[in-house]
Parts: structure tokens; sequence; C-alpha cells
């Protein structure tokens, strides 16, 4: 009997056009049936952000020579839940597969990251789900040394399936020489957050975000620290954000009311 080839949905932040989610969606193809619904310009940094005071347009198109491609106006969330109440009508596919970002998603970036709730959204839909990034943020970015990363992790989550409402957020380093992977925990990291204040010609203050990355975790199984010695980095991720830790020390409270 013919096995059936897995359905992946491939998803990103940096818009339908962007090399990136064109390298996804051709390794994808090595494996499955691919269906493409991304946005139609750049979305980073939206996050979980979704649209809802304005309708959202979704149209087929043919970039890729007749790859089977959505062009969506809305958000990288609106993406996924289009694909999976309009493409696939509720029968969902196998996999989705998130980027791949020009840039990193590691340690606290996951929080801002439109190539991440994509994935994240595949999970709450109960679909596997990967996030993929590299250290390259420009649109001439080099993916070739870390597709076989892609492929390789993919086919894994396609055959052992993920812990329930858990995701993997992976990232890889720039240049050719990965020496593997390394399964991690986020980084306890963050954006020293700086405003480039400015001035416009109407003499009114505008501002650019700009910042410097610090690491205050050194130990040696965090994201940071793999990308940083040259392995790919993958994180286990959850979408339950309640800190379980802290109820017991919630319930020693007294509330006097």
């Amino acid at each position: 009997m013919t096995k059936t080839k897995p359905t992946i949905l491939v998803v990103n932040d940096d818009g339908i056009t962007a090399p990136g989610i064109k390298a996804l969606m051709d390794t994808m193809a090595e494996i499955g049936r691919v269906v493409v619904v991304a946005p139609d310009s750049p979305q980073s940094g939206m996050g979980h952000a979704i649209t809802i005071g304005k309708p959202l347009r979704l149209d087929e198109v043919d970039i890729y020579n007749g790859a089977e491609m959505y062009r969506c106006s809305g958000t990288p969330v609106d993406c996924v839940k289009l694909a999976v109440t309009k493409i696939f009508k509720g029968k969902k596919p196998d996999l989705c597969v998130s980027g791949i970002n020009h840039g990193l998603n590691n340690s606290i970036n996951i929080l801002y990251s439109g190539t991440m709730s994509a994935a994240v959204e595949g999970a709450i839909e109960s679909i596997p789900s990967i996030g993929f990034s590299v250290d390259d943020y420009t649109l001439q970015a080099d993916f070739s040394h870390c597709l076989k990363f892609v492929k390789e992790i993919a086919l894994q989550v396609l055959e052992n399936g993920l812990p329930t409402a858990t995701l993997l957020n992976v990232n890889f380093p720039a240049g050719g020489n990965i020496k593997g992977i390394k399964i991690c925990r986020q980084a306890n990291a963050k954006w020293a957050e700086e405003f480039d204040e400015r001035i416009d010609p109407h003499s009114r203050p505008y501002y650019w975000l700009t910042g410097v990355f610090q690491n205050n975790d050194h130990g040696e199984d965090t994201d940071v620290w793999a990308l940083e010695h040259n392995y790919a980095s993958v994180v286990p991720v959850q979408f339950d954000m309640t800190a379980h830790h802290a109820i017991p020390v919630l319930n020693s409270w007294t509330f006097n009311v």
C-alpha cells in the first residue's frame, strides 16, 4: 500500500515573497504536499496579533512554478486561522512550519515574533508545529547550511509527534559549520531598548526603536549558548503561560476582603 504524503502548512512573517519561505517550502516539498499561506507584506514583530477591525483578503497566487500558495492581507496568526478554516476546511494539516525567519527568535524574542506566533497558533489548533529562524537579517540570507536540519527536525516531528500543547522553536547560527542540534531551554536574555529620537519636517519628534541584546543567563543549556557555540538550538515551547510554581505562593496570601 502506498503511504499518503503528509500535508504541510507553510507560513511566515516576512511576507510571501521572502527568500526564507521559498527555502522552507522547497524543503518541505521533499517531504509532502505543501500549502503556503503567508502575509502579503512583512509582519515582523506582530506577535500574536489578529485582525478584528477590518476585513481580511485571501487570494490564491502563482509565484513559484504552480506551488499552492495563498496571499493574506492579515497577520501571521490570521494566516493560520484562515488556512485551517477556509483552505483545509477543518481537516487539519499534518504539520505547520513557520519561517525560515530572517533573524533570530531565541530567548525573549519569541514573545514578539510573528514567525513563532504563527507556529503557536498551529499548536493551539492541535497541529504539530515548528518555527524556524536563522541569524541573518538580510534579504540575501543564505539558508542552505541549515536546510538538512530543517528537513530532519520536520521528519522527526511527523514520525514522533510532540507532547500535548507543545511546539518547537528552532534557531540556526549564520554560516556553514553547524556542529549539530542542542535541545535547550530559553535563555534569560532580553533587549535593553532605546529609542532614537529625531525631528520630522514639521518639527515634531519621532522615534526609531534600537537597543542592545543582553544575556543575563550563563548556563550552558540555553538557546543563546548553543547559537554562540555554532549549534542549532531547539527549544520546546508551550502556550500555557500559567506560572504553575507561583500558585502555592499566591495561595499562601491572605486577601482581606
